[in-house]
């Protein structure tokens, strides 16, 4: 459920905190409409601030959709060529269908978008149009902040300045890249240091033993999805959800196969890689 407090040092916009640890829900916009300058300006720091934003009652085109994902960067493609029977007819936007004819629901495991590329995505913005009416289909989120901060010291301390390899074959296809990026990073805008690595794509730590790699990510994968720092969002016809790619992980559940899920996704690039922390 949405949350109940409303930060005060946000005026134009009506900013809601949806968890303590992540997340907020923003209303009193229009995303069909360009936005002024006072509400982008909130906009940008609640991203900033709440790592993924949540919109209700927005019945956006593919322009509104581009526009909104314009604002922040500039608009990418997926690095995956199995993902190209997914192309929209707007070459900006990419579809999002799940069903009862698909074998599974894309982006089950917890994961960031895309983390085997050399410079991952920024940010995702996914509308959807069309849910489940089974009460299934709910995206959960975790903070990679809160996450971090939750270590010990000691832990923090063996954790800086090593490395690990995101493979993307295994998820995409051949032809998709392979990357290093650190286990421990500094986000670039809010200067916070967060967990950077998954499930879905990391495969190794690269400077121990394969036997110490395994036991630390397993370790960082069962904590970072601790219920103190994730969350799940609950989707209406008609939602956007917003997410910084860089900080946060997240996952569709796929509870309610065969129903249809359906709606379409816009990708934000990235302008670095990952950086030490």
């Amino acid at each position: 459920m949405d949350g109940t407090t409303v930060v005060a040092d946000y005026t134009t916009l009506d900013i809601t905190p949806y968890n303590p640890s992540i997340g907020a829900t923003v209303r009193n916009i229009d995303l069909t409409r360009p936005l002024t300058d006072a509400e982008l300006a909130e906009l940008k720091r609640a991203f900033t601030e709440y790592q993924v934003l949540f919109f209700r009652d927005q019945q956006i085109s593919h322009d509104d959709h581009a526009r909104l994902a314009e604002y922040f960067g500039t608009i990418g493609q997926h690095v995956g060529k199995k993902t190209n029977s997914q192309q929209s007819d707007d070459p900006r936007v990419r579809k999002f269908y799940a069903s009862g004819e698909v074998p599974r629901v894309s982006g089950n495991l917890w994961h960031t978008d895309q983390s085997c590329a050399p410079v991952p995505p920024m940010a995702s913005i996914l509308y959807l149009h069309t849910i489940p009416d089974n009460g299934g289909g709910d995206t959960g989120y975790a903070s990679m902040y809160a996450a971090y901060d939750a270590l010990s010291d000691r832990m923090k301390a063996h954790l800086e300045g090593l490395t690990a390899v995101h493979e993307g074959a295994h998820q995409f296809g051949e032809g998709t890249p392979d990357a290093v990026h650190p286990v421990i990073a500094t986000h670039p805008e809010s200067g916070r240091k967060l967990i950077y690595v998954n499930p879905a794509f990391t495969i190794r730590i690269n400077e121990v033993s394969p036997q110490e790699s395994k036991a630390l990510l397993d370790y960082l994968y069962a904590h970072c999805i601790r219920e103190e720092w994730t969350t799940r969002f609950v989707w209406e016809p008609h939602s956007i959800a917003f997410w910084d790619n860089r900080c946060v992980w997240h996952r569709a559940i796929g509870d309610y196969l065969p129903q249809v899920r359906s709606g379409f996704r816009v990708q934000i690039e990235g302008a670095a890689p990952p950086v030490m922390a």
